[in-house]
């Protein structure tokens, strides 16, 4: 089998292909780069940056499989990929800690105004009645969104002592119980939350699902956090709901556009970023990586 590998790969995933494969590591291609060359291989292994279009695909003559080493796959046209009879594969579990850790990090430094006071003193101020913080302990955490990284946030949420709430349609009431949550519609999520944290995928139907009318919902002082995907949250709406005040703060590891130059949101004190670290663990990384070989070698 002839293996592209067009993002960067862990050396642990590029061992498992290696072994018994002809491997290719060519990354930061363009698009048109891709469509030259993909006719040649039989496999496609890439991260986040790679886009795998319908061009691409209608190129791929022996192109069998796409593996995605992480979790979202709206990098990927999957319709074109199923019409052409190629396998798309994605590595669910492997970044999952890593996800949910650094959602609960987020949260902690929204909480305490971290990186406010992290700025403000290397700035030579001594701020400390300014970046007065508030306790997550009793709070109420809404989670919107219960695959494996939302499940991982509430385990993490409940040992901090929080009260849990979440909306996801497609979990089962019985599972919801056991974890512990509160399964609710999603106004409820909005209206009762004093900390909201998005786990959902990148769809034609949760595009754009926390805009104005769901920000007026909230409750005064509520911080939202975005780990997931770009797009989720409308970012104009979220610039709008930062300057009205109607939320206290937002902290965001993914953008519509990544990296998200000259975003309004980059120059709002009360949003923290962080460039989508959220699977940015070496465990993480080798994990998919190995995760990734498995599934493309399976």
């Amino acid at each position: 089998m002839k293996i592209l590998v067009s993002d960067p790969l862990a050396d642990e995933g590029l061992e498992i292909l290696k072994a018994e494969h002809d491997v290719d590591v060519n990354t930061g291609l363009s698009e048109d780069e891709l469509v030259s060359i993909i006719p040649g291989y039989d496999a496609l292994v890439i991260r986040s940056g790679t886009k795998v279009t319908e061009k691409i695909i209608n190129a791929a003559d022996r192109l069998k499989i796409v593996g995605r080493a992480g979790v979202g796959v709206d990098n990927i046209d999957v319709p074109a990929a199923t019409r052409k009879g190629i396998i798309v594969a994605n590595t669910p579990e492997g970044n999952t800690i890593s996800a949910a850790e650094h959602t609960i990090a987020m949260m902690l430094a929204l909480s305490r105004n971290v990186a406010q006071a992290n700025a403000s003193l290397k700035a030579g101020k001594w701020e400390r009645k300014l970046f007065t913080g508030s306790e997550v302990r009793g709070k109420v955490l809404g989670t919107i969104g219960l695959g494996r990284v939302g499940i991982g946030v509430v385990k993490r949420a409940q040992g901090l002592e929080m009260k849990i709430i979440a909306y996801d349609p497609f979990i089962p009431k019985q599972r919801a119980k056991e974890l512990g949550i509160e399964l609710v519609d999603l106004e409820t999520v909005l209206k009762k939350s004093d900390y909201i944290t998005v786990h959902t995928p990148l769809t034609d139907e949760t595009r754009g699902m926390v805009s104005d009318s769901q920000f007026e919902m909230m409750k005064p002082g509520v911080r939202i956090i975005n780990c997931a995907r770009g797009g989720v949250i409308d970012e104009d709406a979220l610039v709008r709901a930062v300057n009205k005040n109607q939320i206290a703060g937002a902290a965001l590891d993914v953008f519509v556009n990544e990296p998200p130059t000259g975003s309004q949101l980059l120059d709002l004190d009360r949003v923290i970023v962080t460039p989508h670290l959220g699977a940015s663990t070496a465990e993480a990384q080798v994990a998919v990586a190995v995760d990734v070989a498995d599934q493309v070698l399976s």
